[in-house]
């Protein structure tokens, strides 16, 4: 069963003018979907051809992880956004964001502070560690809390192909829009 090019959650325009339609279209239309057909190809006649996505991460190594890897963190990236997103998330996530970092400024600036020193390619992260307690990791190129026992929660893609077009090499700037479009009740639905 070949691995699909889950669509968008909103039309393709929906984010502006945060996310432009054009990086949306370069981004899932493009970029994402070069991922999904190249792993397509990997997977073609092997153990991995009949598996779930998120099965073939858990399994897979050197490209194959790669390319599957990279699929999995999109499709969870573009889930984590929302057109009139953003602002501060409150229930049991909110409660648990003070708990762990004292209040939700705390926890934005953690944040920012590794997608800003995230070197080249990479996520930041916002994890449900094991024991319950939130905890703000980066990754680097294709890697992802879904091959250990983090849940992921909140993805922010700090590739450049994220935001090159609408924001050049202002990630800090991408990382203003971003928190705009945050999908708190999606992110909220994750929590164990």
């Amino acid at each position: 069963m070949p691995i699909e090019l889950t669509p968008l959650p909103y039309d393709r325009a929906a984010l502006a003018p945060h996310l432009s339609a054009e990086t949306l279209d370069y981004h899932h239309g493009k970029h994402q979907r070069a991922y999904v057909d190249r792993l397509n190809e990997l997977i073609a006649g092997t153990e991995f051809a009949e598996l779930m996505l998120e099965d073939i991460v858990r399994r897979a190594q050197g490209q194959l992880f790669n390319q599957a890897a990279q699929v999995w963190n999109h499709e969870f990236y573009w889930q984590c956004l929302r057109p009139r997103g953003g602002g501060e998330p409150g229930g049991k996530l909110g409660e648990k964001i003070v708990q762990a970092f004292g209040d939700f400024a705390h926890f934005r600036g953690e944040f920012d502070r590794l997608a800003l020193a995230t070197f080249g390619s990479g996520w930041v992260w916002l994890v449900q560690r094991a024991d319950g307690q939130l905890a703000v990791v980066s990754t680097t190129n294709a890697s992802t809390p879904l091959t250990g026992d983090d849940t992921p929660l909140l993805a922010c893609d700090v590739w450049e192909h994220a935001y090159y077009i609408d924001y050049r090499n202002g990630r800090a700037q991408y990382l203003e829009a971003f928190w705009k479009l945050v999908n708190w009740d999606f992110v909220a639905s994750r929590l164990r």
